[in-house]
């Protein structure tokens, strides 16, 4: 039914709904989805999120913005550097789409709050280090969650969905994390926020 939606729902989900119907359109305005880390890889993952209608979102980040990630965490400005990444996504978000709801949790995530995870219908990992990705991975599987987990070094990325339908979660291709130290961080590897085939052409 089209009374679901605002007239300026319609019009602004207008051309998606040539795609997923209205049915599919229904689904996403539905959904809840949350989001650990709002970094180079949360970013673009919120954006897109807020922008196709998503209902409800849910954003784990402690952290403040920035300047030596704003090449790729999109979703910062500089006026916000020093500012809670949580916070200013938000405000971003909202801008593009005031329709969607969306709830933050200021903190790292842990084994005392992880229970939030049961409130939402999938959760998207773009988490930068073992331990967190390893509490995602534990929490998802308890709760019965799906875990889309993606993450980069240099060059390559990986991307999967993990504890989907009974299908096996991340200890099941990982069953523990490397030896601390063994992977450097974003500020020792280096992040890139092109892709790599540009720098080829310029």
């Amino acid at each position: 039914m089209t009374s679901d939606f605002s007239p300026e729902e319609l019009s602004r989900y207008s051309r998606h709904m040539a795609l997923v119907g209205l049915e599919g359109q229904k689904k996403l305005k539905k959904a809840k989805i949350l989001i650990v880390g709002v970094g180079g890889l949360g970013s673009p993952i919120a954006l897109y999120l807020a922008a196709a209608g998503i209902g409800t979102l849910g954003i784990v980040d402690f952290d403040v913005v920035d300047e030596s990630n704003l090449q790729r965490q999109v979703l910062y400005s500089v006026d916000q550097v020093g500012q809670s990444k949580a916070e200013s996504a938000r405000e971003r978000l909202l801008q593009l789409n005031p329709h969607v709801k969306i709830h933050l949790y200021k903190e790292a995530l842990s084994s005392k709050n992880a229970h939030i995870i049961k409130d939402y219908d999938l959760v998207l990992d773009g988490t930068d280090n073992f331990p967190t990705r390893y509490l995602v991975n534990d929490a998802c599987f308890f709760f019965g969650k799906p875990n889309v987990y993606g993450s980069i070094f240099r060059f390559d990325g990986q991307v999967s969905v993990f504890n989907y339908e009974d299908g096996p979660c991340y200890r099941c291709l990982y069953p523990s994390p490397p030896p601390e130290g063994l992977i450097p961080n974003c500020a020792e590897g280096g992040v890139l926020g092109v892709l790599p085939g540009i720098i080829g052409t310029i």
